[in-house]
């Protein structure tokens, strides 16, 4: 269990960091619950009337966009927590020490965001709960083998794009403003809100060119419909698509960027 032992480092290291912060516990929790009341309140808008675009999940606003909006949060993990880490460690100069270290380069790219994918799941899970416990959100029928399997996909998918970000971070010592532009186009496109399919033709035809966009139609027909596997494989391949291309691409161009800073002296500097 040896092979173990640094990414339970990296996750007890993010959870004392985390805890030191009680409040902003509170406050996400609270942010969950503030976010539910609202879209329950929203949704009620539609009264009993049946929108023929929610007819595929299931015809409820209220739970379409709550998937919606609670696996949205994979995505912006993603991105963000390892460049986030990635800037942490350049502020507080231990990067230079990690990097030195006998520890891989995916390693460090899988350990850096294990905590913040796990304390996104206990999110997620606190939405799934506030929404069927108390605001009439029916997920009874979900089938939960197959929204596993969406949710690990749409993780290694969407990782691809946060690792290339974390290289720019690696290189340039800032933000990547890219990922906030990738970000703003994936809730507009990617069916966070409302189904793609009230896109125009043009429109409709970019939002399949983002991972998010087959992540939340798996997720939403396999949780609200109990969809197969079978049923899922448009989005199940369209997903293995895009990790199997992105992720191996973005672990080379973070592996060039460590190289970069190593060969620039410039792992020391933020």
């Amino acid at each position: 269990m040896n092979f173990l032992n640094k990414p339970l480092a990296f996750i007890k290291r993010d959870f004392l960091n985390e805890i030191s912060y009680r409040l902003s516990f509170i406050m996400q929790i609270f942010g969950i619950l503030v976010s539910i009341l609202t879209f329950y309140f929203l949704a009620r808008l539609f009264g009993s009337a049946v929108v023929p675009y929610l007819k595929p999940y299931g015809g409820d606003y209220f739970s379409f966009v709550i998937i919606g909006v609670a696996f949205s949060n994979y995505q912006e993990v993603a991105m963000y927590s390892l460049s986030r880490s990635i800037r942490d460690a350049q502020i507080t100069g231990t990067l230079e020490a990690l990097l030195v270290t006998q520890t891989e380069i995916p390693t460090i790219i899988l350990s850096s965001s294990l905590y913040s994918f796990l304390f996104t799941s206990l999110r997620v899970i606190a939405y799934l709960l506030l929404g069927s416990l108390f605001f009439g959100m029916d997920i009874s029928h979900a089938n939960y083998f197959a929204a596993s399997v969406i949710l690990v996909l749409t993780i290694t998918s969407l990782s691809s794009f946060g690792i290339i970000s974390a290289s720019f971070v690696m290189v340039f010592k800032k933000g990547d403003p890219i990922t906030w532009l990738f970000l703003s186009v994936s809730w507009f496109l990617g069916g966070v809100y409302y189904p793609v399919a009230v896109l125009p033709a043009w429109l409709l035809k970019l939002s399949y060119l983002l991972p998010i966009t087959h992540s939340l139609e798996g997720m939403r027909m396999s949780l609200l419909q109990g969809a197969s596997l079978p049923a899922l494989l448009p989005n199940v391949l369209a997903l293995l698509a895009f990790t199997f291309v992105m992720l191996p691409l973005s672990v080379l161009v973070f592996r060039y960027a460590v190289n970069q800073a190593k060969r620039d002296g410039s792992l020391t500097q933020y």
